[in-house]
């Protein structure tokens, strides 16, 4: 093969190599991008159910309101993945484009050469031109390299051949891939402006909810520092309960280590239970998998976060949370993040039942429960149900509240728990 065509055939190799990993790269971002949104409209699915239910109680505007907020926060969220998804498809489509229009000048310039071969090839196209070029050879040698040179010159012109052949089809695909994706692209415009006009609807009822309760704002105020007082009371019982369990657990390993010389319980920071090897090894795990915990329902949204706040509805007032949250449809059940051993299970004043389940050195709590199908001392599987979640019958709100207890102090369950 001639230099010139080698160092042609490396830069289209190379040029492929870096197309085909791009395009990948494309790919692998539009499939994150596609399974966000299909979990952004899940949300936007549960809200409206949400939504649904709570519009039944007409006393319950302030828990409409505070649902809307959420829904208006996902929908925002939606439209900026479509938009990131639009982008996206708009980039690959002005790269197909170039590498159209690279793979027509590159079509063209094949063609050209072949032509030229095959006009060079039809003036000595008879068997006697051919056998006579061999003949007239000086010698053997000779006679030789002139049969290698008309080979190589036949196994280029069908290489040409059917490098025309590769880059039609190649071409062929790309205007096929063209016309989908821009048919991807005007669908994910035309559901944007879709989108933003749910948006706004969303923004205008949720103003005229919000004019409602600045007319009885302070009775509202009054309601919702009152459910704080109510949220701090569960959770110093919760408080109380690990702390009475922790300090139960390092009396009898004080026990045990009076008994026996030498024990296998293993004992750390004052904070901490007192463990057996086996509890300290599901302690390590489930801190080696902080970030990537399972939800503690099957499907839910979160409405309330940890941490301090300014209410979404009542500026005016905070509220703090040293937990999460999650609502959930009617007849959800809680379920384990992880293994471990069930702590305690309580009927907590204001909050119904609750099971704190131990994982080490960790509690995770799932208060709210109108039904407990586990009890105390018992070992559970992640995932495992642990109860039914209780709906309050006057709001029809179907709601748990998550905790994470840690290194002495209530955790932000957004840190542990997989995209929360």
């Amino acid at each position: 093969m001639p230099t010139k065509q080698r160092s042609n055939l490396v830069l289209v190799l190379l040029t492929a190599f870096f197309v085909c990993c791009g395009g990948y790269a494309q790919t692998q971002k539009q499939k994150e991008l596609e399974a966000q949104k299909k979990r952004l409209e899940q949300q936007i699915k549960q809200i409206n159910s949400l939504l649904s239910e709570q519009r039944k109680e007409k006393a319950n505007v302030l828990g409409e309101v505070e649902s809307l907020d959420q829904k208006i926060k996902v929908r925002e969220q939606l439209i900026r993945v479509t938009n990131s998804q639009a982008n996206l498809l708009n980039r690959q489509i002005n790269t197909n484009l170039d590498n159209i229009s690279r793979l027509r000048n590159e079509l063209e310039s094949l063609k050209e050469d072949y032509a030229a071969m095959i006009q060079k090839s039809y003036k000595s196209k008879s068997q006697e031109s051919r056998l006579m070029f061999l003949l007239s050879s000086d010698n053997f040698f000779q006679g030789y390299k002139r049969f290698m040179y008309m080979k190589q010159y036949t196994d280029y012109r069908k290489e040409q051949g059917e490098q025309i052949q590769s880059k039609t089809t190649e071409l062929q695909e790309l205007n096929k891939n063209l016309v989908v994706q821009k048919k991807e692209k005007d669908k994910l415009v035309a559901q944007n402006r879709e989108e933003q006009k749910k948006l706004e609807e969303e923004k205008a009822d949720q103003q005229e909810l919000i004019a409602s309760i600045k007319k009885k704002e302070s009775q509202y105020a009054a309601q919702i520092r009152k459910k704080q007082k109510e949220a701090d009371a569960i959770d110093a019982q919760i408080e109380r309960i690990i702390r009475e369990a922790i300090a139960r657990s390092k009396a009898k390993a004080a026990k045990n280590n009076t008994a026996k010389s030498t024990s296998k319980t293993t004992t750390t920071k004052a904070s901490s239970f007192a463990l057996t090897p086996e509890a300290k090894l599901i302690g390590n795990n489930f801190q080696a998998n902080k970030g990537r915990l399972p939800w503690p329902v099957e499907k839910g949204i979160v409405i309330s976060r940890f941490g301090k706040q300014r209410h979404p509805v009542v500026k005016s007032v905070y509220v703090s949370y040293k937990g999460v949250r999650i609502s959930t449809e009617k007849g959800a059940k809680a379920r384990a993040i992880f293994d471990g051993k069930v702590l305690a299970v309580q009927i907590i004043k204001g909050g119904n039942k609750s099971v704190l389940v131990q994982h080490g050195d960790y509690i995770s709590v799932y208060n709210n429960l109108d039904q407990v199908s586990v009890k105390e001392g018992q070992s559970v599987k992640g995932k495992q149900e642990l109860g039914v979640i209780f709906t309050n019958k006057a709001t029809n709100e179907t709601v748990i509240k998550f905790n994470i207890y840690g290194n002495d102090k209530f955790e932000n369950p957004s840190n542990w728990i997989n995209k929360m």
